[in-house]
């Protein structure tokens, strides 16, 4: 049986959506209530299972967990997916981006969607939903998005953060800082989107689980305190993730071109280790591709969901699929259930490889993040 999201849970996509609604004094599924500036800071790679594990080191944050604080990022759970999500708030199905490498049909070919963007791929319309910073924008509210400098000018940036004025800053600290100014800032009510990457490059450089990631959570705990403390009671914020990660050892790589039978016929191997988005060959005929499919369920069934596209979009893995996105998706989808991390030894380089903390599937490490709630935002009587 497939996994499936949990009919009408919350997720990712009510977060940014709900904030808007704060603003505009409209009702939203967070329930929120009416502020006259929303921040809402997405830290990368912080599942719920790990903030728990360590809450010793991340008072401020583990303090505002509950079971209740708890909602799903949603499928695929990696960043390009999960962030579009969370700025359209509407599934990847409807936003376009699949996954973390995606097929470019129309030029024939595997594109990043975090860094391999290009002038054959344009942001504004491969990216198919407005954001909800253009559509704060467009109401009269205002929207800033807080990042690192080097990612101020990408393609990815200019995809799911559209309509926001981008504010730099180097350190944790410092883009906490400027949201702090944002929200201080004189003029209609408004949207501060703040990004920290750092504990997810921790996580793959070192593991969830090393000193480094650590180090990384005490910076983000200690900077979130800082800038709850200093909200105004007009002020609200919401501390969330695009998904959590597990670490997986480098013996538990599956090096899957070894069996000749599950390459065959695959054209492009999309999506990320944890979650393979195979596309056959354009000439390959029905019985060719049954084969394949038959060939993965027998080998690996019993470590990982094994899905065709049809099979995937019918269980809802990517939410309402428009047909324009539908070739995106991969003719079989391979997500790991156990801790283990697809690798083709004839692409795989050493640094791809060196990647301790993953994600990409459907395990509860990856898929279950924090939703907490701090100044306007938090619940009465809370922890």
């Amino acid at each position: 049986m497939l996994p499936a999201p949990k009919p009408d849970a919350l997720s990712l996509a009510d977060v940014l959506r709900s904030c808007l609604g704060s603003i505009s004094g409209e009702p939203n599924r967070l329930g929120l209530p009416p502020v006259d500036r929303a921040i809402v800071l997405l830290v990368d790679g912080l599942g719920a299972e790990s903030l728990k594990a360590r809450a010793g080191h991340a008072r401020t944050l583990s303090g505002a967990l509950s079971n209740k604080s708890v909602i799903e990022s949603g499928f695929p759970t990696t960043t390009a997916a999960a962030l579009a999500t969370l700025a359209t708030g509407v599934p990847p199905g409807q936003h376009g981006l699949v996954g973390y490498t995606v097929v470019d049909t129309d030029h024939d070919r595997l594109v990043n969607q975090l860094s391999g963007w290009d002038d054959r791929l344009d942001p504004t319309t491969w990216q198919l939903e407005p954001t909800l910073f253009e559509t704060a924008s467009a109401a009269g509210f205002t929207a800033v998005a807080i990042g690192p400098e080097r990612y101020r000018s990408s393609g990815f940036t200019h995809a799911v953060l559209r309509g926001a004025r981008y504010l730099a800053g180097a350190s944790i600290a410092e883009r906490m800082q400027l949201a702090a100014e944002a929200a201080r800032e004189p003029g209609p009510p408004g949207l501060v989107y703040v990004y920290v990457p750092e504990l997810d490059m921790a996580a793959h450089a070192h593991g969830w689980e090393s000193h480094e990631w650590t180090n990384a959570l005490e910076a983000t705990d200690a900077a979130a305190r800082d800038l709850a403390a200093g909200l105004s009671p007009r002020h609200g914020l919401l501390v969330t993730a695009d998904h959590g990660l597990l670490d997986v050892p480098r013996h538990s790589h599956v090096l899957f071109d070894s069996v000749p039978a599950l390459v065959d016929g695959i054209r492009f191997v999309a999506g990320e280790p944890r979650c393979l988005q195979l596309h056959f060959e354009d000439d390959a005929s029905p019985a060719h591709r049954a084969r394949l499919v038959e060939h993965w369920r027998e080998s690996e069934s019993n470590r990982s969901w094994i899905a065709t596209r049809e099979e995937a979009i019918a269980a809802g893995w990517f939410g309402p699929v428009r047909p324009e996105v539908e070739p995106r998706i991969g003719d079989l989808l391979v997500a790991a259930r156990k801790s283990i991390a697809y690798y083709d030894s004839r692409a795989a380089s050493a640094q791809g490889r060196a990647m301790v903390g993953q994600h990409g599937s459907w395990s509860p490490a990856e898929l279950r993040v924090p939703l907490l709630r701090f100044g306007a935002f938090a619940v009465p009587g809370a922890a």
